[in-house]
């Protein structure tokens, strides 16, 4: 299991905005070590955050984004107090979830 996102989500006028950030290598699998040997492909595929059992994002990752991915999104409702879940799986079958209380 990789280290625990930072997750910070707060609401303003009906719209909660979600800032999250997701300790993980992303390796390509095109880098080399010293030895000369290509490190091994190691990526966050999937991305899915939730709120109240509902899916408000979705998203499926690939080898070009960047170490420690930050990704930024909003959507309709959410209340200050309430939990959101955020969850990831890489392509080795590692698995992270984290949950965030949504703040005014």
């Amino acid at each position: 299991m990789g280290n625990p996102m930072k997750i910070r989500a707060a609401v303003k006028d009906g719209v909660t905005e979600v800032k999250i950030l997701m300790q993980h290598e992303m390796e390509t699998g095109m880098r080399k070590d010293a030895d000369g040997a290509l490190v091994p492909a190691w990526f966050i595929t999937d991305v899915k955050a939730q709120y109240q059992g509902r899916t408000v994002l979705e998203a499926q990752f690939g080898q070009s984004i960047s170490k420690n991915p930050y990704l930024v999104f909003r959507f309709q409702g959410g209340a200050a107090g309430e939990k959101l879940t955020v969850s990831w799986v890489d392509n080795k079958g590692d698995k992270r979830s984290d949950e965030a209380t949504i703040t005014a």
